[in-house]
């Protein structure tokens, strides 16, 4: 009996000619094809989402560069095994005279100094070194790693190449149940779009959703040998799985992103939309509903009060109902933080009282801002000229200092004229009028 082997493994490339996607990469006069003229080989990292073809360039290069291949897993492989490698590298340029390309799939999961064992060999031509990484490598790897390899970026497939890739597979399979039982297949036009939308880019997900719906084709009522796959025969491989979404990486940080600046930029349909993209693909409410509370203060402040409050509530409604009925909540939140007006006063305000509580260190509270629980306290003059607001004029004690001794007064919030904080800045103005007359009197 044959051991079993995954269509998206039969299916994989053997020539550079094959090979699908990463046109900006692979085309006329682009960067690996300039490569591939001169002759000129070099280590490097692929950074791409999974299925764009990481492990299968790697190969390719290999054999189109008469390089040994050797692969290496960060996930199963450790600092051993990568000794073990630059080993066989060796000796197998000593008995066959011929280069050694490594590569290491899930190079962002290796530490620091798992990494550093790489370089030595790097730098005197051991071996030629390949990375590959889902993560952003600014950020995973080390620089002195990316200092001696360039780093290439691996797009999704777009509908047209998975599309491609789709009848290379529907091919294989059609050739092996022609070879087993004498049929052939055919999938119907809406099951293949069902497909190339579930795959999400990710050619080897495509392979292999098309390989499990295989097991729901049935016979033709008309053509006898002929095994035909609906659209509902791939429904059911295909519903309730998730778009691609890595809950801890790039992808993750990407989408926040695009979600919090639709909201700053007052557009609810693609903050609803990066909102939704992130619950289809997993991520976990929870963590939406914390980054909306987080918006309401940061972008609309005091503008709309309401904004803060609302994004509460709506984390609470989420905690009560769960998903699917909670997420309406949230996206009424996101939706109500686009178009609320925009205020980022009680951000700045903050940060800028943040940077003069980290370089001025710990002033002593001013004595007429102390409590005075205790006769000791009052006889050191604990509360000594304090002035109680609500027993002066608008409850208000106009010339009152409340910051250290040591520190000038600092106007660290600056409303906006928008929303709420246009009555907000014409309420402080007043009382900064009141100040002023309240100071020149005392002088005068």
């Amino acid at each position: 009996m044959s051991l079993y082997q995954p269509l998206s493994d039969r299916l994989r490339p053997q020539t550079l000619e094959e090979y699908v996607g990463q046109k900006h990469l692979l085309g006329p006069n682009r960067a690996l094809s300039r490569m591939f003229d001169s002759g000129k080989l070099h280590s490097m990292v692929f950074w791409g989402p999974p299925g764009t073809g990481k492990t299968t360039l790697a190969r390719l290069i290999a054999k189109h560069s008469d390089l040994q291949f050797i692969s290496l897993s960060a996930v199963l492989d450790g600092v051993k095994d990568v000794r073990a490698a630059v080993e066989q590298a060796r000796l197998h340029r000593e008995q066959f005279k011929q280069g050694t390309l490594l590569f290491v799939d899930e190079v962002h999961r290796f530490n620091k100094a798992q990494q550093d064992a790489f370089l030595p060999f790097v730098e005197d031509g051991t071996f030629v070194f390949i990375g590959a990484t889902t993560e952003n490598p600014s950020f995973e790897l080390n620089n002195a790693l990316l200092s001696r390899a360039r780093v290439y970026v691996l797009r999704s497939l777009d509908e047209s190449e998975l599309a491609e890739v789709l009848e290379r597979g529907v091919g294989m399979l059609s050739d092996d149940l022609e070879a087993s039982a004498g049929s052939c297949l055919k999938v119907e036009e809406e099951a293949k779009s069902l497909f190339l939308q579930a795959a999400d880019g990710d050619a080897r997900r495509l392979l292999n959703l098309l390989e499990q719906a295989v097991d729901f084709a049935e016979p033709d009522e008309e053509e006898t040998g002929l095994l035909v796959l609906s659209a509902e025969h791939c429904k059911e491989v295909v519903q309730g799985g998730l778009r691609r979404f890595d809950k801890g990486g790039e992808a993750f940080y990407d989408q926040i992103s695009a979600l919090h600046k639709s909201v700053r930029g007052s557009d609810p349909n693609a903050a609803l939309y990066w909102l939704v993209r992130m619950l289809d693909g997993g991520v976990d409410p929870r963590y939406l509903a914390r980054r909306l509370i987080r918006m309401a203060s940061e972008e609309i402040g005091n503008a709309d009060s309401r904004a803060l409050q609302l994004t509460i509530n709506a984390a609470e409604a989420y905690e009560r109902l769960g998903s699917p009925e909670g997420d309406l909540a949230l996206a009424q939140a996101a939706t109500y933080l686009a178009v609320a007006p925009k205020s980022n006063a009680a951000y700045m305000a903050y940060n800028a009282a943040l940077a003069d509580v980290k370089e001025h260190g710990s002033y002593e509270v001013p004595l007429h801002l102390r409590n005075a629980p205790t006769k000791l306290m009052s006889e050191l003059d604990y509360g000594k000229g304090y002035r109680y607001a609500h027993d002066e004029p608008e409850a208000f004690a106009a010339g009152e200092c409340y910051f250290p001794e040591e520190m000038a007064e600092r106007d660290y919030y600056q409303p906006v004229d928008r929303g709420l904080e246009i009555k907000i800045s014409a309420k402080m103005e007043h009382l900064r009028q009141l100040n002023a007359n309240a100071i020149y009197k005392r002088r005068s």
